[in-house]
């Protein structure tokens, strides 16, 4: 056969016509809602900490997205998928077809039936046109502010009501998840997807939010599991509906192959935001580390490093800049402390480091305050008891406080983020001895049958495949 890319004309003389290859920018160019979408697009990127790049993972979830936009009810749709650099569990749609999922979620997840349900169900969003509708009720409800603003003598009450309003509006209605719950489980059964995929995924956020629920997601607006409340009469609710496609065991769940696209996906927080590791938090970076007491539960969050502990303890620890000429004792007295007690300030050491520690009151609680100078960083540990324990206030800041240090070159080197790691169980292998592989995680078993949905019993099963959390 000759080849035709050296100049040959057509029949009529003329060059043969190139077709410019379809993307989705180009397909977005009759989409009258894609504005929304693209001016938002950036706006994501930054609070979710950037985009996730691994071509494996996108690959696979660009399959799952084609398989959908295959069988969707407007096939004229193009879509693109964006994998947030975010621990958070979360999925969302904007309008003009841009999906977006974090890979929190996606390590929650365990086969490709799962996130298409996710997927299926912000598609169903985009499909009503939900985001169109909550964008005309937040301006509506920010007209009725600036009324209310304007018509009450105390700003602070317009602003109230104002804040009321949005709150009320942040997420969909009850009424719009459940319509899109109903339009994806639709939508994933057309697609040959198992349909009791989407009551499988809202039971595991559900347990997910049982396992964390010592804290509050670092930002509700942030999180998917604020948002999108797993309720017993959701689940159920999906179950119905799935039951239209047949019995339990319908559809594809495509598990192995999922598996595959996230082994090695980071998991957890990343080296800019510091690890926590166990019971000690890491910044390779800040070059500093601390550990808290047994039973104790860490969390990092994106303002600071929370614990909570037995007898309504809690903790707070977060850095500030501080010239070094400043003075430690004037800083506690500048203001930022409320019912700060003046008289206990006293300069203390912790590991060859200057510091000071102070108490305060407020309500039913009070404070033990400790500050750590590194430079022109002074890191703040705010350590809380219920007032009627004050006693074992101190013992328990001194705990915490006293095992800050600064990290040696070696260990800042050395200290790598942890990943999914897929492996296979072997003969003999239960539970508690694959879960013993995992690194930097507490409470291992627990989290290992979270993360590969086996809260009903039944164990692991030879040359089964699972996930792990592992450097």
């Amino acid at each position: 056969m000759e080849d035709m890319a050296q100049g040959a004309s057509g029949p009529s003389g003329f060059l043969p016509q190139q077709r410019q290859p379809i993307s989705f920018e180009s397909a977005q160019q009759n989409d009258p809602q894609s504005s929304i979408g693209r001016s938002q697009h950036p706006r994501i990127l930054a609070a979710y900490g950037g985009a996730y790049s691994d071509p494996r993972l996108e690959r696979s979830l660009a399959a799952i997205v084609g398989r959908l936009a295959a069988y969707s009810d407007d096939p004229n749709r193009a879509y693109s998928i964006t994998v947030l650099n975010s621990p958070n569990i979360n999925a969302f749609a904007l309008p003009g077809g841009y999906l977006y999922v974090t890979r929190g979620l996606l390590a929650l997840a365990n086969d490709s039936a799962e996130v298409a349900a996710v997927l299926a169900h912000e598609m169903g969003h985009v499909s009503a046109n939900h985001g169109i509708k909550r964008q005309e009720r937040e301006q509506a409800a920010e007209l009725a502010g600036r009324v209310v603003a304007e018509v009450l003598s105390s700003p602070q009450a317009g602003q109230a009501a104002l804040a009321k309003g949005q709150l009320n509006l942040a997420s969909f209605s009850r009424n719009q998840e459940l319509e899109a719950d109903a339009l994806g489980i639709r939508h994933i059964g057309r697609a040959g997807y198992d349909p009791y995929s989407a009551a499988r995924f809202l039971e595991a956020m559900e347990s997910f939010s049982r396992f964390r629920n010592a804290f509050q997601a670092p930002n509700a607006d942030l999180d998917f599991l604020a948002s999108h409340p797993a309720s017993a009469q959701r689940i159920d609710f999906a179950r119905r509906h799935a039951a239209e496609f047949g019995p339990e065991g319908t559809g594809i769940a495509d598990r192995d192959r999922y598996l595959s696209g996230i082994d090695g996906m980071l998991f957890g927080d990343t080296a800019a935001e510091g690890y926590v590791r166990e019971r000690s938090f890491f910044h390779p970076g800040l070059g500093i580390t601390f550990t808290v007491p047994r039973d104790f539960v860490i969390d990092n969050t994106a303002e600071a490093v929370l614990a909570t502990g037995p007898g309504d303890t809690a903790i707070r620890f977060d850095g500030v800049a501080l010239p070094e000429r400043s003075s430690l004792d004037d800083y506690v007295r500048s203001g930022w402390i409320g019912g700060l007690d003046a008289n206990s300030i006293r300069p203390i050491r912790v590991a060859g480091l200057e510091g000071v520690t102070a108490r305060a009151q407020g309500g039913a609680y009070v404070f033990d305050i400790t500050l750590i100078r590194v430079g022109g960083q002074v890191y703040r540990f705010l350590t809380a008891m219920p007032a009627n324990a004050s006693d074992r206030l101190d013992a328990a800041a001194r705990q915490i406080s006293d095992s800050f240090r600064l990290m040696s070159p070696a260990e800042r080197q050395n200290l790598k983020p942890l990943r999914i790691r897929i492996v296979t169980a072997g003969l003999g292998d239960t539970e508690a001895s694959i879960a013993g592989r995992m690194q930097g995680v507490d409470r291992k078993v627990e989290l290992f049958r979270l993360l590969n949905g086996l809260e009903g019993g039944g164990g692991v099963r030879t040359g089964t495949r699972y996930k792990i959390i592992a450097e």
